[in-house]
């Protein structure tokens, strides 16, 4: 919280004053990674490209990068860490599903720590040759981070949806300017 108008603390300034800039900001980071995804899944299934080859745009530019389990471990990091900075600000509805893209991006987390510690000590799970994750065990990886971003970005929106158009009573207990 301030503690008089023009004092930063946190929750209270990014919550308040900057939240419209920092979600923005957030959202920014998010499309453009969903971008990447979607970028892969082209070259992959329209494309035709092998699965180690579609890097998405990134991928084009600095491919060792998109195949570093560090970058997905990084990201995976902002996202949680955007997540719980930017979630005092949500109320009433928003704030649900925000907690419901929150601890989904949680797991999605996990999984990717499991992956790199996997890379890091060069120990698989299950003996499999290259690093997996849980969920990889049943699905593959474009398909599994397609999955995955998606089922964290709908609440997500739902979320920004509320959150920028809430109702009378969440309105009144917002401290942000979002829907302003």
């Amino acid at each position: 919280m301030t503690t008089h108008a023009g004092a930063w603390s946190a929750p209270g300034a990014l919550n308040e004053r900057w939240h419209k800039l920092a979600l923005n900001l957030f959202m920014f980071v998010v499309l453009a990674h969903w971008a990447e995804h979607i970028v892969q899944a082209v070259q992959v299934f329209l494309l035709g490209w092998p699965r180690p080859a579609a890097g998405g745009v990134l991928g084009l530019w600095i491919p060792w990068l998109v195949t570093s389990e560090w970058m997905h471990y990084g990201y995976a990091v902002i996202m949680l860490v955007g997540f719980f900075a930017l979630a005092p600000g949500f109320v009433g509805r928003a704030k649900k599903w925000w907690k419901i893209a929150l601890w989904i991006q949680f797991w999605h987390h996990f999984e990717h720590l499991l992956l790199l510690l996997q890379a890091i000590t060069g120990r698989n799970l299950l003996g499999y040759p290259q690093p997996v994750s849980i969920l990889q065990l049943v699905l593959p990886r474009v398909e599994l981070h397609l999955f995955y971003n998606l089922v964290v970005f709908v609440p997500m929106m739902v979320a920004v949806y509320f959150h920028l158009r809430p109702s009378r009573a969440d309105r009144a207990a917002m401290r942000c300017t979002c829907a302003a």
